[in-house]
């Protein structure tokens, strides 16, 4: 068998074993190990499958997906999220669309303390649609901003697919997570200007609710303040260089259980479910990052990167043609994959094409994960839609993919601006440093 037909054959294999329902870090691992063997030998590949968990599972780096993710865990637990919520709604509930600015705050904040897109988007499906809807808000425009909210979660750090990317690309999770910042913010002012125009030009889907009195608005911001203390604990200790990563990760994990501890909010049971959710997540992306690797040797060893690089270099075209031409790729992927395994699936194939027009992996990072976090609630296969749609079965699929259509525009906007301008991801690592 040559070695085009080989590379053929493992890459078949890979796609073949997904759509069949095997999970990604095998898939990964099964091809990457067939195609190995079959430019190599069985030796090696069984060699290469020995060595290669035990070198993941030696990373101290990856010790901050664990930890990041307990800290979801136990912030869960402790209810920050529905504490968040109202306490961004006694402030702004009374505004002209004042409940979906809440919606969209709340997620950012809670994206901060939880482990996915899925399941910040699941969690607000539970608690702050049915709100919405009872004070007047049109399902489909309710629907729409939590799918747009869940969207923020792996771009805000601390992300843990920023820190799987960095594992494999050798960044600094540090300068990805900083990168990150300026279209997190970008991102949730698009949210904001297209609830605001949603709401002005259909009042009726986003009617003024009574103001709270001040006295509430201060209790529900004392109940909020454990969320917020966290949220500055992490963030100022990791910008300013008081804690490393691993060390903001300890320190958050510790401090979401002391906070579900005081709270009353966690008993035996539940910090036994909540510590094997966490454990099965973390295997998880353990056998995703191992799976990649293995793959990964694999795809060097066909010199697959130097055959893309090769076809690059025949193209005509400018190379933001060719970045567009990608994003377009991932949008599709987006849309039937979560964004951990359309990432890791394609890096070995797009990295190599972006190093080699002249772009950085740290730009490349931010925007992969935005633009996978578009394709996650577009139709037809939107993943976000369809968790919102099982939270809340008696709102149509075409109800929320009709409310979602604004928000949409306003990611390729921004995706648009990330790709023609670099500076935007790139200005605050570049600053920072020097």
């Amino acid at each position: 068998m040559t070695d085009p037909q080989i590379e053929i054959m493992s890459i078949a294999t890979l796609l073949g074993l997904i759509l069949i329902g095997v999970p990604i870090g095998y898939a990964l691992m099964i091809a990457g190990v067939i195609g190995y063997a079959s430019l190599a030998s069985w030796d090696a590949a069984f060699s290469l499958l020995a060595t290669e968990p035990a070198n993941s599972m030696a990373s101290v780096d990856l010790a901050t997906v664990p930890l990041f993710l307990l800290m979801g865990t136990f912030a869960t637990l402790a209810g920050f999220s529905t504490d968040v919520y109202n306490a961004i709604v006694a402030f702004f509930g009374h505004r002209r669309g004042g409940l979906a600015y809440a919606t969209v705050g709340a997620c950012a904040v809670f994206g901060v303390v939880c482990g996915s897109s899925t399941a910040t988007a699941a969690t607000f499906g539970r608690s702050a649609l049915p709100e919405m809807i009872k004070r007047g808000y049109s399902s489909s425009f309710a629907a729409a901003t939590i799918a747009a909210g869940g969207t923020l979660k792996a771009l805000i750090p601390p992300s843990v697919v920023m820190i799987l990317y960095s594992m494999i690309t050798n960044v600094f999770i540090f300068d990805l997570f900083t990168a990150a910042l300026v279209p997190a913010l970008l991102t949730v002012a698009l949210n904001i200007a297209t609830i605001a125009m949603v709401s002005r030009l259909y009042p009726d889907s986003a009617p003024i609710t009574p103001r709270v009195p001040w006295p509430e608005r201060v209790e529900a911001l004392k109940q909020a303040l454990p969320a917020l203390a966290l949220i500055i604990a992490v963030f100022g200790g990791l910008y300013s260089g008081i804690f490393t990563v691993n060390e903001a990760a300890s320190v958050a994990a510790v401090l979401s259980l002391v906070a579900a501890i005081m709270r009353g909010r966690i008993n035996r049971g539940n910090f036994l479910v909540g510590l094997r959710e966490a454990a099965s997540s973390t295997a998880m992306l353990y056998m995703i990052l191992i799976g990649a690797f293995v793959f990964g040797y694999f795809v060097t060893l066909a010199r697959i990167p130097e055959e893309v690089g090769a076809f690059v270099d025949r193209l005509t075209i400018s190379p933001l043609a060719i970045v567009f031409v990608m994003l377009a790729i991932y949008l599709l992927l987006g849309a039937i994959l979560d964004e951990i395994a359309a990432v890791l699936i394609t890096l070995p194939f797009i990295l190599p094409v972006i190093l080699k027009l002249g772009y950085d992996p740290i730009w490349w990072g931010v925007v992969s994960v935005v633009v996978i976090e578009v394709g996650m609630i577009i139709p037809p296969m939107g993943i976000i839609v369809f968790v919102l749609h099982g939270v809340a079965r008696d709102i149509p699929i075409q109800t929320i993919y009709r409310g979602v259509f604004p928000f949409v525009v306003a990611d390729i906007i921004l995706l648009v601006l990330l790709a023609t301008f670099p500076g935007i991801a790139m200005w605050l690592p570049r600053l920072i440093s020097g």
